[in-house]
């Protein structure tokens, strides 16, 4: 039975590259009937507001070729009802476009998902079971598997599925996650300098702009300039506003 460490374990293993990891897993997929995979990594995976953020990784295999730019450039990933989904769960489950289907997906999409839907159908691609991996400090990362054919049984077959495609799933996070860079498990939208995270930090303490001047041996003028150019940078209102989005978006993580 595929569902056993033992069968993953050669293809699965650390050290290899993400790319060479993404082709094992397809490997182990299409076993299970898939003929797509999609997988994304955010090391935040909303906004302040609650919007989506486009994550810092978007893996694909054997997708349309325009799927990566309309997903990270033309905001198909922002209504996206597959991934609102699954950040809303912690368990793997398995969806449908397909008006008549009995899946979560009916219960949520909405006319503004519209562009991704009648993308999928255009695709044949409106079925698939997808995989929810809530980490510490909160990232976010997924597996899509999508399947091509008629509806009905399609759906049927990837229910079967849906154990042992959770576990490859898993193992694939296991491998991949070292693999990712310092920059790729920080939000990469805000850039704050070391002296704007270290005010943040001390002001998360509580600490006011003299205080925290006294504790880096900087002026009050310097001090304050670096907390303003902060505030700015997260468009934040003032000072406690600023520590909250910093902190959001894991800017002050060690």
């Amino acid at each position: 039975m595929l569902a056993k460490l033992s069968a993953l374990n050669g293809y699965l293993t650390p050290g290899r590259s993400l790319d060479e990891q993404m082709d094992n897993a397809l490997v182990l997929a299409q076993r299970l009937g898939f003929d797509a995979l999609v997988y994304d990594y955010s090391p935040v995976p909303i906004d302040h507001d609650g919007s989506l953020i486009t994550p810092s990784v978007l893996q694909l295999r054997n997708t349309p070729d325009d799927w990566h730019s309309l997903w990270c450039s033309a905001g198909f990933y922002q209504i996206d009802p597959v991934q609102h989904l699954a950040l809303d769960t912690v368990s793997p489950f398995v969806w449908s476009y397909e008006s008549k289907a009995d899946t979560a997906l009916q219960k949520i999409i909405k006319r503004h998902h519209a562009p991704v839907s009648i993308y999928l159908h255009d695709q044949q691609m409106t079925c698939g079971v997808s995989v929810p991996i809530h980490l510490p400090k909160g990232g976010f990362a997924s597996l899509t598997g999508l399947r091509t054919g008629k509806a009905h049984k399609v759906l049927q077959d990837a229910r079967q599925t849906l154990g042992d495609f959770s576990l490859i799933t898993h193992a694939l996070q296991e491998v991949a996650y070292p693999l990712f860079s310092k920059e790729l498990r920080s939000y990469p939208h805000i850039r704050l300098t070391k002296r704007e995270r270290e005010c943040l930090k001390w002001a998360t303490e509580g600490l006011t702009a003299g205080e925290i001047a006294e504790q880096l041996n900087r002026s009050l003028a310097v001090v304050t300039l670096h907390l303003a150019s902060a505030m700015r940078k997260l468009g934040a209102k003032n000072r406690v506003q600023a520590v909250v989005r910093a902190s959001h978006y894991r800017l002050l993580d060690d």
